[in-house]
């Protein structure tokens, strides 16, 4: 691999995952936690950073060395009930993750030239289909990183308005933490949102086909090429969860700085987060939050889609990828084009899309301990990873992870409970 090579594949996985990761769904759950706690909750992100930097690691290093992604080494090593329950899972919480997301963008689109929200929405799933057919190979599945660059328009709305960083330094630094059954659930939300499922097999399956030509050995067979690769999957990922929680964390403030001080302490989706916006921090505010939103959902809907064909794929040993041909994965591409039409179908059913969005983060929530946990378990076994298993600084990481989503759900049900 030339010099030259090697310095394109430095960002890639990393980057496009940490830009997937702050998709309009997200958008919607940060603005809220903005409205309705101030900076109260800008801890969370700070705090889970170091706990999305090393399950992703872990992931990127598993499918890296062994040339499978996280299905097919869940099928090989995991107990198949298991490994079939968690795929799932994961393949119907996408599904209502599409779905509430081609709404959010199609209501924001709305904001800006009046049409009906159906019609982008089907505009936009066509959108995702062909972004996915013109992104076949690494060169162009790379050249997506510049769409990355719109979430920096979250960043900027942030420097355009009045806000107390005194404030939030000390909100950060020293956080006012409640036991309330509201508080609690907005940590869960906040927790959840930042480590999703889908993240996990995203890198992964970007690490088999952008890193690993179809030609070349897994990594656990040249094993002289793991200290190089090993550093660049440190370096891009950190690079792209940092890009991720920054951006996160000035969604934070610029909704706190404007909807919470200006009373509105109840948003529902990133497109009402938007219009607030523009009454409160001008049009200008409102059209870098607009952009911020439509570029990180151009990256989110092929790889929900795809991220959930080729699970299925390797769950049920079928060629999945762009590593093959059309003509030889043909019911690879035909499935992401029919899970996009699912998605888009259900914005034509009586179910509410952030109705589908609150029944994928539910999803999400009960599938992350455990999937978390075999993807950790995984990596530290020898009979996977061979002589390349992950260092056990790192697997603690991502066992620190398990615990604090587990208590997060623990203790968010109790809340619930007691509530009711």
């Amino acid at each position: 691999m030339s010099r030259r090579h090697r310095a394109t594949l430095r960002l890639g996985p990393g980057l496009l995952t940490g830009a997937c990761n702050d998709d309009p769904a997200s958008v919607g759950t940060y603005s809220q936690i903005g409205a309705q706690f101030g900076y109260a909750l800008g801890w969370t992100l700070l705090f889970s950073l170091p706990l999305l930097v090393a399950v992703q690691e872990i992931s990127a290093r598993i499918a890296r060395v062994t040339g499978l992604g996280l299905a097919g080494n869940l099928r090989r090593h995991c107990p198949r009930w298991l490994a079939l329950t968690l795929i799932l899972l994961l393949a119907a919480a996408n599904m209502f993750n599409l779905a509430a997301n081609l709404a959010a963008m199609g209501a924001v689109l709305r904001l800006v030239v009046a049409a009906p929200v159906l019609l982008y929405v089907c505009l936009l799933g066509a959108a995702a289909v062909l972004i996915e057919r013109l992104t076949r190979n690494a060169r162009d599945l790379r050249r997506l990183r510049w769409l990355s660059l719109s979430l920096l328009s979250y960043v900027v709305c942030a420097f355009l308005i009045e806000v107390p960083w005194r404030q939030v330094a000390r909100a950060l630094l020293w956080p006012s933490v409640s036991w309330t059954a509201t508080y609690l659930l907005a940590v869960l939300a906040a927790l959840g949102t930042t480590i999703s499922p889908y993240l996990l097999f995203w890198q992964a399956q970007q690490e088999v086909e952008t890193t690993l030509p179809a030609d070349a050995p897994a990594l656990r067979d040249a094993i002289e090429q793991a200290p190089e690769e090993f550093r660049r999957i440190r370096f891009d990922t950190f690079i792209g969860m940092g890009l991720s929680a920054v951006v996160a964390l000035f969604i934070v403030i610029t909704t706190a700085s404007t909807l919470h001080t200006g009373g509105v302490r109840s948003i529902q989706d990133a497109a009402e987060a938007a219009e607030a916006l523009r009454a409160l921090g001008g049009r200008f505010t409102f059209g870098l939050f607009a952009l911020g939103i439509i570029g990180a959902g151009l990256l989110a809907l092929p790889a929900l889609s795809t991220t959930t064909v080729y699970a299925l794929g390797e769950l049920l040993r079928r060629p999945a990828g762009r590593r093959h041909a059309p003509s030889r994965a043909q019911g690879f591409y035909l499935a992401i084009g029919g899970a996009t039409v699912l998605a888009v179908g259900l914005n034509f059913t009586p179910l509410d899309p952030m109705r589908a969005l609150y029944l994928s983060a539910v999803i999400n929530g009960v599938i992350c301990v455990p999937l978390v946990g075999a993807v950790v378990y995984l990596a530290g076994e020898q009979r996977v990873m061979g002589a390349l298993r992950v260092p056990l600084a790192l697997r603690l990481l991502g066992w620190l992870t398990v615990a604090t989503l587990a208590c997060s759900v623990a203790a968010a049900g109790t809340a619930w409970l007691v509530r009711r």
